[in-house]
Order: structure tokens, then sequence, then C-alpha cells
């Protein structure tokens, strides 16, 4: 506000008026003054005043302010009741120390009060000699001058201190206990809560604990690439990768079965699958792996560990597991020597591969692998450290199929026969159809699946409800004949539509329906309108093309980029089986339409309900329109024979006298 600081009487204030809304005698009164010290009228009486009605005066000086005043105005001991608020935060605490005792009874828990040397300091403007000058005085002689020396002084600002005694309050911080683990920092939160910054991969836990297991149970053989191809750098980069990824996802006392092999133009396994019972001993072990060099062999390489890396002694030697086995190969640098045959060899052993690399090894990892998806790559060696949750997840993936096998799923296959692809590829298709057929469990209540051929026309080689059993299909497949002729990729999609995904053929309401499309890429331009139809009635169109084929016209068959698979050839299809058959899992698991396709027959209309749909018809009825209705007195009678397009399957029929359980996709 200005003016002048009359300390004196704000004092008198308080005496004639007392507290503004004060309350009654039994509270304690505690005054609190916060000043310079440096009062322009008399504080001595006021304050004298002020303590005889047993207010409690607490004295804050500002800055540099005159102690000897605020000793005047504070409470006995001025040690306590004298603070110093040069710095905000130091007074806050050194007022709030004070009040906590003895006025105030309400501490925070496990909070004391401490006391240290401190000193008080003051500026004052003092005068100070600054010498001696010849100055001219009055003489008792007339007309003269005396001359002599005078003493000169000046005035100068002087920082006094004062040695005291100051009190703070000290708290337990929350991170004093350290509860931040594997290198984690600890951030405070007020007095009692915090939260833990992890290094990358011990994200999962509030105190960056490392998982006490993978969470599944596998056999697992880390296979790192040595060779000078991958240069001293990049081969501490994945024993770093390496420790990390155990420190996070493996528990220091949980028995593991893992092991650890390296290579170049030869293959060691420094550490044996199971060999350590504890992760102490197991990261020495790995401190302890060395860069060799040499040539990059990684076919070799995954041949030894196929034949020798999992012959170990079990973790407890009277339980004998069969555990699903896994390599984890990281790698940095081509293969000198062939991988894909090993990595054959390896698969036939039952073991699973799983490959990480950079972004230039993404082609041999994925013919390693047999699966993109079984593959890691990254642009950035930062990157690969995030990458550690995705590493676990495949490595629990194995041997542990999700959904397909147990999802129901309408699947049919429409594989391009015409003289564009050639007989030789065209029986490459077939195996490939074949072999996925194998990831599949084949019932009339859980998967049904048809094959379609085409070239110029489209022919249905077996309908979804031909095959119960998987050796009638696997035996069916291998007797569908190559066609030849040019492609029209079109009228095999409106086959699809009409004569394969129809509920009259077979397909069942409620259930995910799918479309693989195997084609060499030739008859495709026609096929957008036809795809986007069956897209329209609830049918998935997944696009597998093996060639060169415009990438526009491709997008519009499949509708999006996820749905669009470009394989450059044949031979590499098998590569991608693992990816594919995942796809249509992803399909399998999401919600469908009950009423795509339209379930109703002869015109009717599907209309959904919660969990159920029923069919409204016109000039029939029936759960499905399927019963004309007569007029006059005549009895009804059954729909005659629908045309060929339109015709209803025993199976398809009798599926109707099950009431639909659930709605799915939208």
């Amino acid at each position: 506000r200005g003016g002048s600081t009359e300390t004196g009487q704000a004092l008198k204030y308080i005496l004639h008026k007392g507290f503004p809304g004060g309350r009654n005698s039994s509270v304690p009164e505690v005054l609190i003054i916060i000043s310079d010290g440096k009062s322009q009228g008399s504080t001595a009486m006021p304050a004298m005043q002020v303590k005889e009605r047993h207010i409690t005066v607490f004295a804050v000086g500002i800055k540099f302010p005159r102690w000897e005043e605020l000793q005047v105005l504070a409470s006995e001991p001025p040690e306590r009741h004298l603070l110093f608020a040069g710095d905000a935060e130091d007074a806050a605490n050194g007022l709030y120390s004070t009040l906590s005792d003895p006025v105030c009874t309400a501490t925070a828990p496990g909070c004391r009060v401490e006391s240290h040397p401190c000193e008080r300091r003051t500026l004052e403007t003092v005068k100070e000699l600054a010498g001696s000058y010849v100055c001219w005085k009055g003489s008792k002689q007339p007309n003269a001058v005396q001359a002599s020396l005078c003493p000169f002084t000046r005035w100068k600002r002087v920082l006094i201190k004062h040695p005291s005694r100051c009190f703070r309050t000290v708290c337990p911080d929350p991170c004093d206990s350290q509860p931040c683990q594997n290198g984690g920092t600890c951030v405070p939160e007020g007095l009692d809560r915090y939260h833990c910054l992890c290094l990358l991969g011990y994200g999962g836990d509030t105190h960056c604990a490392a998982k006490l297991s993978l969470g599944c149970r596998v056999d697992l053989l880390f296979l790192l690439d040595s060779s000078a191809g991958v240069t001293l750098e990049g081969f501490l980069r994945s024993k770093a990768f390496l420790k990390r990824f155990l420190q996070a996802m493996v528990g220091q006392d949980s028995p593991m079965s893992l092991g650890v092999a390296q290579y170049d133009d030869d293959v060691k396994v420094p550490i044996e699958l199971g060999q350590h019972k504890d992760t102490l001993s197991l990261m020495e072990s790995v401190d302890a792996l060395n860069f060799s060099g040499g040539r990059t062999l990684t076919g070799r390489a995954l041949q030894y560990v196929a034949q020798h890396g999992f012959r170990s002694t079990p973790v407890f030697a009277d339980v004998q597991e069969d555990l699903p086995r896994v390599v984890v190969l990281l790698t940095d640098s081509r293969s000198q020597d062939s991988v894909a045959e090993a990595a054959k060899y390896a698969k036939d052993q039952n073991i699973s591969l799983i490959g990480i690399g950079s972004s230039f090894m993404r082609a041999e990892l994925a013919m390693v692998t047999g699966n993109p998806q079984q593959t890691i790559v990254y642009s950035d060696p930062q990157e690969l450290f995030n990458r550690m949750p995705e590493l676990q997840r495949k490595i629990c993936s194995v041997g542990n199929p999700e959904g397909c096998q147990a999802q129901s799923l309408d699947l049919a296959f429409a594989v391009d026969a015409s003289s564009g692809v050639g007989l030789q590829n065209f029986l490459r298709l077939r195996r490939f159809v074949r072999s996925s057929c194998l990831h599949f469990i084949l019932d009339r209540d859980v998967t049904q699946i048809a094959l379609v051929t085409y070239g110029s026309t489209a022919h249905t080689a077996f309908a979804l409800d031909t095959h119960t059993s998987t050796s009638a299909l696997l035996q069916a497949i291998e007797q569908v004949p190559f066609l030849g002729h040019s492609a029209s990729a079109g009228s095999a999609l409106l086959h699809v539509l009409s004569d394969v995904m129809a509920v009259q053929k077979g397909a069942r309401p409620g259930v995910s329906k799918v479309l693989v499309l195997l084609t060499g890429g030739g008859g495709m331009q026609g096929a957008a309108a036809p795809a986007q139809q069956l897209r329209h009635n609830g049918i998935l169109v997944f696009v597998v093309v093996i060639g060169d084929t415009e990438r526009d016209v491709l997008l519009r068959v499949a509708g999006s980029p996820n749905y669009l698979l470009h394989i450059s050839s044949y031979e590499d299809l098998q590569h991608y089986q693992g990816l594919i058959i995942e796809r249509i899992c992803e399909e399998a698991r999401s919600p469908v339409n009950l009423c795509k396709p339209n379930p109703c027959m002869n015109q009717g209309v599907c209309i959904l309900g919660p969990g159920s749909y029923h069919c409204k018809c016109y000039g029939w009825e029936g759960p499905h329109c399927e019963t004309r209705v007569l007029r006059g007195d005549s009895p009804r009678s059954p729909a005659l024979p629908a045309p060929s397009h339109v015709q209803w399957s025993p199976r398809a029929l009798q599926h109707f006298s099950r009431a639909p359980q659930h709605s799915r996709r939208q």
C-alpha cells in the first residue's frame, strides 16, 4: 500500500479491535508480523501489551531486517519466534516448524523439527572514516586562515551477520526407501506418494520390478550373431538387449529353461539350456560372452542349434516337461550361406523361430521364420529396446494358438487356375490351401471351408458344408484340376457371393466369413465392385497377389492395405502362411452382423433384434420365409425348389432350427 512503516500503530489497532472474526479465549491466538523491522514509531510498549494478552507473536524479517527491533516484537524464546524470510520457501518451512510445536499439535506423521546453526543478516547504513584531508579554519589573527587536517567520513551500507540457531521441519521423503528397482527414478508426490520412472522394459510394474516370469513356460534359446558383419558395436548392442530382456522378464529365483548360443564360422553354446538356476549367475555368463568375428553362417548355426541346442537337463531332474521350443535369432548381417533349408529343418523338429534385426534384414528374417509376424525389425538401435514386450508376446504365443480353433468361421478360398498362373504355380497354390486348412478344426459348429477355382469362369470345388472331416477335405483339394484360359477375378467373387457364402448353400448366419483370394494378378480390373458387394454382405476379402500388378487396382479390390498381401514369387508364399492365418483368425474373433448375408429367403427382410434377428416376409412365412402362403382353404405347402442361385442345402435348413445365440459384427 506504500506509506511509512508504522508497526507500533498496527499493534495498537490489534489491541483495540482484537482479531477480526476471532473465537473464544480457549483458542490460541497467534500473531505473525512480517516486516523489514524498520518502524518509524516506537514498538516496545505495544509489543509488550500484546504479549501480556497471551498472544504468541512471530516476527518474520524480510531481506535485511533490523533484528534488534524484531527481537523486541517476538515472543520468548526469540530463537523459536524470530524468523528470517530472505528465501520464501525457507520462511514457510521455518514458520510451519515453529507453529507445529508448541502451538499446533497436528504435525505430519513422521516429521520432526531439527535445529541447526545459521546466520541472520541485516543491512545497515554506517558512518565510516574515509581519511583526513587539509581543511581551512578560522584563525584568531585577523585576515588569516589556519590550515589543518580534518577527518572525512562517508556513509556505507554494511551487511551485518548475527550468529543464531534456525529450525526446520524434516519429513521423510517417500523416495528415501528407494522403492524403484532396476535403475528406475523415484519422483515424490507430496509427503507420502511417489511414482517411478522406469527404464525401457520395466514399465509394466509400479516399482520397475522385473516380471516374475515370461508369463509362459518354454524352452528358450537365444542365438547371437557374433560375425564380423555385425561389428563389435552390433554384437554389444545385441548382448545389452539380451541382458535387459532377461532382467525384465525373468525372476530372481524362478527356475528357467533358457540358453544362449553365438555363431560366426563356428557355433558355440556357452550357456546351455537350463544351466543357470538364478538370474545373477545367468547375467554373469551373459557378460562373459565375447565378440569373435568371422563369416556370417546363419544357416549352419540354425542347423546346429536345432540338432544340439535343446539337449539339456531339465530344471527339475524328476520332472520331464515337453515344453514348446523357441529360438530367438539376433542378427544384423546377411547370411553367407543358405538359411531356407536350415530353417525348414528346425521347423521340422518342432522348433519355432523368431528373428530380430534391422530393417534391411526384413526379407531374410521372414525367410527364416516363415512368417513376417514372427520377426522384429527396427530402424534405430534405441527402438530395439522398446520392442521387448513385443518379443515377450511372440515367445508366449508359440504353442498356444489363439481363437482360430475355437471360433466359428466360414472360410472360402478362391484360387486363380488360369493360364496366366500356369500349371506348376497352380499346384503351389493348391498345396498352400491344403497346408492352410490344417490350421483349422473342421466341424459344423466351428470351421467350414469351401474352395473355388476360376479361369474365365468360376467353379465350386466343394461348398462350405460339403466336408466335415479333415481327411476328406484334403483329399478333395488334391483332386481340384487346373483350368487354364484367361482369368476373371470379378466373376469368381460374384460366384462366391451367390453360390458359396449364401445361407442357402451352407453359410451360417451370425458366423464370421472370410474369402482368401489367391491370384497371379490377372483379370483384376472388374473385381472391385464384386469385392465391395461381398464386404457389404459382411464377408471379408483378403487378397494375396503373387507377382507384379498395379497396386491401385489391388487396393480397390482389397478395400484396405490391411487386407492386401503382395508377394514377389510363388516360392515365397509359404513364408507368409502364418501371417495369412493370423489375419483370418483376427476376423474370426471380430463381431458379426446376424443379417449379413441375409438369412431370409424369397426377398424376406432381415431385422436385427437384441442378440437375434427375425425375417419379415412378403407372401411367404416361416422363420426364414421358406413357406409360401396359399389363398383360400388350400393347405399351405412348402416353397417349390428355387432356382439354382437360391437353392438351400439340407445342412443349411438344419442350421435354421438352431436359434441364433448372439450378435456380433455390425
